[in-house]
């Protein structure tokens, strides 16, 4: 499996058959807007965890531009889908295939909506998911704060492998973070993702090594791939 960052919670997942999007806000100032073929090649679908700003923005059109579906919430599935936009549509506890991957989408604790000139649009929920392939499990947190439930999730998916949002402020941060890969997952790698995109975030996953000992935690650069 390869991991590549593409600036704020955007990411770009490789895992068996499949090049996955997550959530990939070209908007932001971290985007690697010069590299912008590079982080798209070969992609093969889109996922979105919810609906704010920072994370859907821009997603239609690139699902149009790049002929990909988008999977996500109900209610945001529909809300891309009146835009001509080819999506499925589920939701929490539920699971989809896309080629040799499973997807299953869990709950955040956050908000989601999204702004636009009428104001904002409800979007039916905040979510994560468990990404399976390769024989291995991949849990993406998309915007959350620490929650019991994810005892029942390592429980049931064994994810090895967590990108967490780390970043503070509008999530958990990379201390709340550590204690959720440390208490309630038993992850060999975590990756933060959410952080040093604007100044009130974290800048950097110092915090978050120094609390897990043992574990390894990967800090990549924008556009940095690494095995994981």
């Amino acid at each position: 499996m390869k991991y590549t960052w593409l600036g704020h919670a955007s990411v770009r997942l490789e895992i068996g058959d499949q090049v996955l999007l997550i959530d990939p806000w070209q908007g932001g100032p971290t985007w690697p807007g010069d590299r912008r073929d590079e982080a798209l090649a070969g992609a093969t679908a889109i996922l979105v965890t919810h609906g704010h700003n920072d994370h859907l923005d821009g997603v239609a059109d690139l699902a149009k531009e790049l002929g990909l579906k988008v999977y996500g919430m109900v209610e945001l599935a529909g809300w891309l889908g009146n835009q001509g936009v080819e999506t499925v549509g589920f939701n929490k506890g539920g699971t989809v295939t896309i080629g040799d991957v499973k997807v299953t989408m869990v709950a955040a604790t956050h908000s989601s909506s999204f702004s636009g000139g009428g104001g904002a649009t409800y979007m039916g929920g905040e979510t994560g998911f468990m990404i399976a392939g390769e024989g291995r499990c991949v849990y993406v947190s998309g915007d959350t704060d620490v929650m019991a439930d994810m005892k029942i999730w390592n429980d049931l998916h064994a994810p090895d492998v967590g990108i967490l949002c780390a970043g503070g402020h509008f999530t958990m941060d990379m201390e709340r973070a550590a204690y959720a890969a440390s208490r309630l997952f038993s992850f060999g790698t975590v990756i933060p993702y959410h952080y040093r995109t604007f100044p009130l975030l974290a800048q950097d996953a110092e915090a978050l090594k120094s609390a897990l000992p043992g574990v390894r935690v990967l800090d990549p650069e924008v556009m940095e791939t690494v095995e994981i």
